[in-house]
C-alpha cells in the first residue's frame, strides 16, 4: 500500500513526509488487504490554537474503510495522535475479525479514550465530507463498528437510497432514509 500525502494551505517539508512515512508506513503490514492510504494535512486559521493543524487519514481496503482525524497546535502532535487513533482502529478491526471467525459476539460501547475531546466548541460546526458506497446493511454494520462510530452513511443495496445506520440505545441498530417532501 502506498500512502498519498497532501497538504492543504501548507507546504510540507521532506522532514514531515519522512515522519508520516515512519508513523503510518507500517499500516500495510497490519492491513494486508489495504489498497490505498491517504493522509491530508490542513493548516487552518482558527481562533483556538489547539485546532491549528488537522491531520486526516483514510485507508481503503477490500470491504474496509478506516478514517481518523486529529487536531493539534503542533503538526507533529497531530500526526502522533492520528497515528494512535488509526492503530486503535486497526486493533479493533483485527479483533472483531478474529472474534467473528471464532463465533464470539462483540461487546458494545466505546472506551473513554476513543471519544474525541479535541472537537471544536459547540459554537463552531465541524464539517466532514464522507464518500458513500453501495453495500448491504450487514456490510454497513461491519464498517460502522470497524470505524468505532455510532453512525454510518451508505447507499442501501436493497433500496438504492442514501441511508444512515445508527446504534439504538438498547444496543440494536436503526436506519434512517431521507424522503423528499
Amino acid at each position: 500500500m502506498e500512502l498519498r500525502i497532501t497538504g492543504k494551505n501548507i507546504e510540507l517539508s521532506p522532514e514531515v513526509y519522512r515522519y508520516i512515512e515512519r508513523k503510518l508506513g507500517k499500516l500495510a503490514r497490519y492491513l494486508p488487504d489495504a489498497m490505498e492510504g491517504k493522509v491530508e494535512i490542513t493548516e487552518e486559521k482558527t481562533k483556538s490554537p489547539q485546532q491549528h493543524y488537522v491531520v486526516q487519514v483514510k485507508v481503503n481496503g477490500s470491504g474496509t474503510t478506516l478514517h481518523s482525524e486529529e487536531r493539534a497546535a503542533d503538526l507533529f502532535t497531530a500526526i502522533n495522535r492520528v497515528a494512535a487513533v488509526t492503530n486503535r482502529q486497526i486493533e479493533h478491526h483485527k479483533g472483531k475479525r478474529d472474534d467473528q471467525r471464532k463465533g464470539i459476539p462483540e461487546m458494545r460501547g466505546r472506551p473513554d479514550e476513543m471519544i474525541d475531546t479535541d472537537r471544536p466548541p459547540v459554537g463552531d460546526i465541524a464539517v466532514e465530507r464522507v464518500s458513500v458506497e453501495n453495500m448491504r446493511v450487514e456490510e454497513a454494520i461491519y464498517q460502522m463498528e470497524a470505524l468505532g462510530n455510532d453512525f454510518f452513511f451508505f447507499i442501501n443495496d436493497d433500496t438504492g437510497k442514501l441511508s444512515l445506520l445508527y446504534h439504538h440505545r438498547d444496543g440494536g441498530f436503526g436506519i434512517i432514509e431521507p424522503e423528499a417532501l
